[in-house]
């Protein structure tokens, strides 16, 4: 192989290799996505997460030509000669044209806005599928019957209260109410040391607990998505193509039954109708990993931390 011909070789294979690498980021990722996932659409890879890719290829490229002096050489020869026209007038006229319009193109293209509006308006709440046996359902651990009321009594008093096992997963377990920092729990921890107990004041501080255990199981499985505060502004939440709910606006879990709230926690974004697309949710499914009860505890915490009340069903007369 002549030294020209060595030249021009190493100029392609950078420009063919950066070729395939981007093709597989842009093109390869999305097409195996579908394989994997079985949906009807694509995953596609992040624009932010693009650009991170093609910096760090960049950069491993430029490390690779300028390590040696010969092969920087070898690089930079076909595009020495095709400026200074070694390959020919026409050759160098066509890069002199070409160059500053693909420049320009990548800018315009940098620059222009690139969301489009869908082609179907957003429902905030599809329930075409929405069950009719969660329409008037309430949240259980709401209400407290007398015998969980007398359970927890007995639990606090042998030092033996039961909380869901992911609360007692986060590096301390639980076997009592005296590390919640509330009045009702401390005025009924007085109360029971008297040896006196109100059912009343026993109710709010199981109350207080069941909080406790929703706004817990709420950090560990919903944070990193709809935040510490409910807005919808976790860690994760800038990597979704649909933001995830803020639940403080007064236009999201406040305008719903909880019975609504507890079929969409369920079933995850998997179980929305056809109506939905193109605002595919990236909710996981939660019935798969969490106990109805431990559902119902979050909904109740996540309620109490956007300090939002659900909408009461409506009775038809």
């Amino acid at each position: 192989m002549s030294k020209q011909e060595k030249s021009s070789s190493m100029f392609w294979w950078v420009v063919i290799t950066l070729t395939i690498v981007v093709a597989l980021i842009k093109f390869g990722i999305p097409a195996v996505s579908r394989i994997i996932t079985g949906l009807d659409f694509p995953l596609t890879v992040p624009s932010t997460l693009f650009l991170f890719y093609a910096v760090l290829i960049i950069v491993g490229t430029f490390v690779y030509i300028t390590s040696d002096e010969d092969t920087l050489k070898n690089f930079m020869h076909p595009i020495k000669s095709s400026l200074s026209g070694a390959y020919g007038r026409m050759v160098q006229l066509i890069i002199m044209i070409l160059t500053p319009l693909v420049v320009c193109a990548g800018v315009f293209n940098w620059v222009k806005p690139s969301v489009a509006s869908p082609v179907a308006l957003r429902i905030q709440h599809p329930s075409s599928n929405f069950p009719k046996k969660f329409e008037t359902a309430q949240n259980p651990m709401a209400n407290p019957t007398d015998v969980e009321i007398d359970e927890f009594v007995d639990q606090v008093k042998n030092n033996n209260v039961k909380y869901f096992p992911q609360v007692n997963e986060v590096g301390r377990t639980f076997t009592n109410i005296d590390h919640i920092p509330t009045a009702p729990v401390f005025k009924f921890l007085e109360q029971l040391k008297a040896g006196k107990v109100d059912k009343n004041l026993a109710k709010e501080a199981l109350m207080e607990k069941r909080l406790f255990e929703g706004r817990a199981m709420y950090q560990i499985n919903c944070r990193p998505c709809h935040g510490d505060s409910t807005a919808g502004d976790g860690p994760m939440a800038y990597g979704f193509k649909l933001r995830p709910i803020n639940f403080t606006d007064n236009g999201t879990i406040e305008t719903v039954v909880e019975g609504y709230t507890f079929w969409r926690v369920s079933t995850g974004g998997l179980g929305l109708p056809k109506e939905s697309t193109p605002w595919d949710s990236a909710m996981p499914v939660w019935e798969l990993d969490l106990s109805e009860e431990e559902r119902w505890t979050i909904i109740l915490g996540e309620y109490n931390l956007a300090e939002k009340t659900p909408r009461i069903p409506e009775k038809l007369e």
